[in-house]
């Protein structure tokens, strides 16, 4: 029962954040994108102009939902990040108080942080978040034994599913897994690398192209709330500067509430948590607080300093969105706050009327104060059905392939958010580009409260132009030169007072779709990668498969010997 209660706890936790997610359908909200069969594409591996901002994310998605549909396999990674963010928190608690494990669990899974990554999308990040307590786990492992855990094969692969979550995976695992046995070390530091290699190698033959915008440093900072300011915020793991994903209730008294309780609840654990804790581990998390809460801060307070660091510096942009980084805190929060959980629940004793009222209390505490975040964030994560006019623009596309037509595809309006009528005017990435077939380029220019941050698209920026030629057949030409070779029109995104010019007309050959049209252009340029861009981002997939081979070898292990050992 006591190693059951926490599985149901954090089961129960998920089921009410997500219930409106699981059902029937797809959870398109803002960069979370999901269709029925991601087909693989070279811009997925790092083969493309962008910066790989979705590499491998995408290209594991699209391989797994070649097994798993698509439906089914983004509710899988939704209730898997949460009920592994939760369960692992719990083996940050004192191993000895289930009401601090529940109480742990409650705060990993319902937190600020959580939602709005939920909300905005960003389920990758979510994901690394969901691993980092797994990772101090391991650590302790790997200093304890002296040699390398073969679990990292697998954690590490999943928590490096973005950039910045990798950054921070590696983080984690580097401070508080290096031991005096250089073995285990080198060990470390190559399946970090490995880990990282697909978005490594690929941001390498994109350095020319890896500065961001500098205006990003004052759009994507960390924010603060009504009621607190933005390195206050931050401390109870809010502060998203999109305040479409920030949940009501952080603005008023409820949100200075949940920040006093967990701040009490952490002054109350610390001493005790310091005392039981093995000394690398509390320096570790420590440290990784300090670096993700300064990281979060420097972003509101020196937005000019780190404008100028994103504009020079390649790569740099990955820092850009500053409550991403506050993952880096969470560790340690829960850990003193558990520990705190536990000591209050000692000093209530062991009557049961007040022991169980307190038990209640303290592990209800993060959702009482965050009721927002209950049904899909009040019903903002609901499932919908895609438009049978996606399926049949699909159809058309995969036609005319099959008759020798091919290039890539633009879908316009060339805007890169959407907020379709069928998806409940909820913003989202545009979806229709990732439902068909070819490699696409969506505008990368992102406009938030009335400013516009430019894309990293070298290639979109060139097809902007190609749209903005004087005459359809012109730009029909110039888009072929940059080898585009479909132009689809969602005339549902065609709204009264949209800019004519993001929805210009192109010659070529038209075939609608129900409230999509299809142009497919001539003679389309063939895609060019250089032989060494090719290779170089080989070398770095190989690496990250190599890790996940690791992974399955280790489990084929262990399973011959509880055979050969006669456990069942």
């Amino acid at each position: 029962m006591r190693r059951a209660l926490p599985v149901a706890w954090s089961a129960l936790l998920t089921a009410v954040m997500l219930w409106q997610a699981l059902g029937p359908g797809y959870v398109l909200s803002y960069d979370m994108v999901w269709v029925p069969d991601l087909a693989m594409r070279p811009d997925f591996l790092g083969l493309g102009s962008a910066l790989p901002r979705a590499v491998p994310s995408d290209a594991v998605v699209a391989a797994l939902d070649e097994v798993v549909p698509g439906m089914l396999l983004q509710k899988v990674v939704l209730v898997g990040a949460l009920m592994g963010a939760g369960l692992g928190a719990a083996r940050l608690a004192p191993p000895h108080s289930l009401t601090g494990q529940l109480a742990a669990i409650s705060l990993y899974q319902w937190n600020p942080f959580v939602i709005e990554r939920l909300l905005i999308g960003h389920w990758p990040v979510l994901l690394g978040y969901a691993v980092l307590p797994w990772l101090v786990v391991a650590s302790r492992r790997a200093r304890k034994h002296q040699r390398f855990p073969p679990v990292l094969c697998l954690l590490l692969p999943v928590a490096s599913l973005s950039a910045s979550a990798g950054l921070m995976a590696a983080l984690v695992i580097l401070l508080l897994g290096w031991g005096p046995r250089l073995r285990t070390n080198l060990a470390l530091v190559a399946t970090v690398v490995a880990a990282n290699a697909p978005w490594l190698v690929a941001g390498a033959v994109h350095v020319e192209a890896a500065t961001t915008d500098p205006l990003g440093a004052e759009v994507f900072g960390l924010h603060g709330t009504r009621w607190l300011p933005a390195p206050v915020a931050a401390l109870g793991l809010g502060g998203s500067w999109n305040s479409d994903v920030v949940p009501a209730s952080r603005g008023g008294a409820l949100g200075l509430i949940a920040l006093l309780g967990v701040l009490v609840l952490c002054a109350f654990g610390v001493r005790h948590w310091w005392r039981n804790t093995d000394r690398r581990e509390t320096l570790g998390l420590l440290i990784c607080w300090v670096v993700g809460w300064g990281i979060a801060v420097l972003t509101w307070a020196c937005p000019g300093a780190m404008g100028s660091l994103y504009e020079h510096v390649p790569g740099a942009g990955l820092l850009r969105d500053g409550s991403r980084m506050l993952a880096l805190c969470a560790p340690l929060l829960v850990a003193t706050a558990s520990h705190g959980v536990g000591e209050l629940r000692a000093r209530v004793g062991a009557a049961e009327a007040p022991g169980v009222a307190a038990t209640v209390a303290l592990v209800l505490f993060p959702v009482a104060v965050l009721p927002d975040a209950a049904w899909g964030g009040s019903g903002a994560l609901h499932a919908v059905d895609y438009p049978d006019s996606y399926a049949a623009a699909a159809d058309v596309v995969e036609d005319v392939r099959a008759r020798g037509g091919d290039g890539d595809v633009v879908v316009l309006p060339f805007t890169s958010y959407r907020a379709p009528e069928w998806n409940e005017r909820r913003k989202v990435l545009d979806p229709l580009g990732r439902y068909l077939d070819p490699d696409f380029v969506v505008s990368g220019d992102l406009a938030v409260d009335g400013r516009t941050v430019a894309g990293e698209d070298p290639r979109a920026v060139r097809v902007g132009v190609a749209l903005a030629r004087r005459t359809p057949q012109a730009r029909a030409e110039a888009l072929a030169d940059l080898g585009i070779g479909f132009v689809v029109l969602d005339k549902d995104e065609v709204l009264p007072g949209l800019p004519a010019e993001l929805a210009p007309e192109v010659a070529g050959r038209r075939t609608e779709a129900g409230r999509v049209t299809v142009i497919a252009l001539t003679d389309p340029a063939p895609a060019a990668t250089s032989p060494g861009t090719r290779a170089a981002v080989t070398v770095g997939w190989l690496l990250y498969l190599a890790l996940l081979a690791g992974a399955a070898g280790s489990v084929v292990r262990n399973l011959a010997r509880r055979r050969g050992s006669g456990v069942s």
